[in-house]
């Protein structure tokens, strides 16, 4: 039986849509694997072997942790050249990212005369608040500029006390700047002399923390000299300075230099000051001391802008012509020259008039020789009584007639300027004024020089020996930190430091030793100070660093049971990496095994280029330190 027409063509078409289907079927299944195997292959070829794929029809779908995120664009890229970009399905993930390192904290405090200001990046667990209370407490009239940052990261060992320390360092300073970091303040300031210079540095030493490290930079500002003098001679004694004074290093170097070609020998001190009258000042001082070592003799004195030449008796009149004349004609538009040929004395019966006065070590003032008449002595007197104390000056001087007009104002100069002495005398003649004597300020000569200079007018003679004399110590001073070391080195280079073996104790045979030692720390004072514990190679090297760490802080127990003041101190265990011989012999391993005293010195101050950069240390030396130690066993 025939089926109908119309049955048979809907069974063609079923049987066609189902051969389509199956063809259809193949066909993706082969695209599929075709793609898969090609993307995968690429994937492999480029170093991706932690990318899976999976392909769903025309989609290609990319799996798999990708180590960061241009890993994962390198694999879509890779992907994305072997197919089409629009069938590539992404679905990496990105490994997670590692905990950020800690942030480097650190602050900067200013302080001037507008307040206090700070700014940096602090822990969270910083007490802001406090700190910025405390700031303000210091310069109540004006408030302080918090510019701080804070971020939730652990406090770094050593932050706290070096914030700490930084406060305590702005209470002395009213202009400075501070930088803190976890362990180390750098301090820059200003101060108003070099004696104030010198006493801040050692009251912040002294402040610090041992294990703070510490780094100084306080700068004395130049002094103003007026009025800007040199005073140059050449005598039977020599060449030599009684004033110098330059407006830099450049013109101190060439003064100096013109001086060393005129004979001078040994050390010039020359004052680098402001108030220097010309920038050609070097070239004057140049081409008059050049011109008074021609001559040979006599002296040479510049009081800013005016020049004295005075030429020692018996100097030729032609050689004294010659010389001032090309003088002249040499020095800068600037300078005025006065130059004087010293005429022979002309004998008299009577004798010059003179002018005496003596201060003796004790602070007794004489006064003897001539003045002009009651008034002038009154007034002298007066004045040195003014000058040492009523009940120190006796007045043995007369009056007599006929003195010269200047006489009062080089008498009473003269006095002046023997004040500044420690003892000495003073000597007055129509022709010289002289002063001798000794002075506890190094810049005595100098201020004297310009005091008569300016005094005494131009082309007037004086002479000076003023000898420096160090002021004594003051009974209760403490002794100088580098003599302290010094001393605990010479004890120690006859008596080591042992322990008992297998132990931490010193030996009893070092108890004497440690109480030498502890009599000099309590003579030094408060002085930063590092106990160091050194051992040989032998035993483990964690072993010998315990051992080390462990000796040096029972020598700092032994010194507080004696007594002695340790909160600047710190003990510090080095084991075997500092040795001093050999460790292959028993007496280098003998004196490897030692403990040594250390000063703690500030570190130089390094520049940097903003005010929230890392200071870099400067390697600290190996300066001085006493050797001994441990009983010969490292463990």
């Amino acid at each position: 039986m025939r089926l109908p027409f119309s049955i048979m063509a809907a069974l063609t078409f079923v049987l066609a849509a189902g051969l389509c289907l199956v063809a259809a079927g193949f066909a993706v299944t082969a695209v599929e694997d075709n793609s898969e195997i090609v993307v995968r292959r690429a994937l492999d070829d480029a170093g991706h072997d932690w990318a899976e794929v999976e392909a769903d029809g025309l989609r290609v779908i990319l799996t798999g942790m990708a180590r960061d995120e241009a890993t994962r664009f390198n694999a879509l890229s890779v992907a994305g050249a072997e197919v089409d970009a629009s069938r590539v399905i992404d679905r990496f993930e990105i490994l997670p990212t590692a905990d950020l390192d800690a942030p480097r904290f650190s602050a900067e405090i200013l302080r001037n005369g507008s307040g206090i200001s700070i700014i940096g990046l602090i822990p969270s667990e910083t007490d802001r608040a406090g700190l910025v209370e405390t700031l303000q407490a210091l310069d109540p009239d004006d408030s302080v500029s918090d510019l701080l940052e804070t971020a939730d990261y652990p406090v770094p060992e050593g932050w706290h006390e070096a914030m700490g320390y930084a406060v305590t360092a702005l209470r002395l300073l009213d202009r400075a700047k501070i930088s803190v970091d976890a362990g180390r303040v750098s301090v820059t300031a200003m101060s108003d002399s070099g004696a104030e210079k010198e006493r801040l540095e050692a009251e912040l030493t002294r402040a610090a923390p041992p294990s703070l490290r510490l780094g100084l930079d306080i700068a004395a500002p130049r002094p103003v000299i007026t009025p800007f003098i040199l005073r140059y001679l050449i005598d039977d004694e020599g060449s030599r300075f009684d004033a110098c004074s330059a407006e830099s290093n450049l013109s101190r170097n060439r003064i100096v230099e013109a001086a060393r070609q005129a004979g001078t020998r040994g050390d010039i001190d020359c004052t680098i000051g402001l108030g220097v009258p010309s920038p050609t000042w070097a070239s004057a001082a140049e081409r008059s001391i050049s011109a008074l070592a021609e001559l040979g003799r006599g002296s040479v004195t510049i009081s800013d802008a005016d020049i004295t030449l005075i030429a020692a008796e018996g100097t030729e009149p032609a050689l004294f012509d010659r010389v001032v004349g090309e003088l002249e004609n040499t020095l800068p538009p600037v300078f005025a020259l006065h130059a004087v040929l010293t005429e022979p004395e002309e004998a008299e019966g009577s004798g010059p008039p003179e002018f005496v006065a003596t201060l003796s070590p004790e602070g007794l003032v004489q006064l003897s020789g001539r003045l002009g008449d009651e008034t002038t002595r009154t007034m002298v007197a007066s004045y040195a009584k003014a000058a040492f104390g009523s009940d120190v000056v006796h007045t043995t001087a007369r009056v007599v007639p006929d003195l010269p007009a200047e006489w009062p104002v080089r008498v009473l100069t003269g006095i002046e300027a023997l004040s500044l002495l420690r003892n000495g005398a003073l000597r007055v003649t129509p022709e010289l004024v002289t002063l001798r004597g000794v002075s506890h300020q190094k810049e005595a000569k100098a201020v004297i020089a310009r005091l008569l200079s300016e005094e005494l007018g131009e082309a007037q003679e004086f002479e000076l020996e003023i000898t420096y004399q160090e002021p004594p110590e003051p009974e209760d001073a403490p002794v100088d930190p580098e003599i302290c070391q010094e001393r605990i080195a010479e004890i120690q280079s006859g008596t080591k430091i042992t322990f008992d073996p297998g132990s931490t104790d010193v030996a009893a045979e070092s108890l004497d030793t440690m109480n030498r030692i502890a009599d000099v720390l309590r003579e030094c004072g408060d002085i930063r100070l590092e106990i160091q514990g050194h051992t040989d190679s032998q035993g483990r090297e964690e072993m010998n660093q315990q051992l080390s760490q462990a000796r040096a802080q029972s020598v700092l127990n032994e010194l507080r049971a004696r007594r002695v003041p340790t909160s600047s101190f710190v003990a510090v265990g080095y084991g075997e990496s500092e040795p001093i011989a050999e460790n292959d012999t028993e007496d280098g391993r003998e004196a490897n095994r030692r403990i040594e005293f250390r000063l703690i010195r500030p570190e130089p101050v390094v520049e940097r280029e903003t005010g929230l950069e890392a200071i870099e240390p400067q390697p600290e030396g190996n300066d001085g330190a006493g050797e001994a130690d441990p009983d010969g066993e490292s463990e």
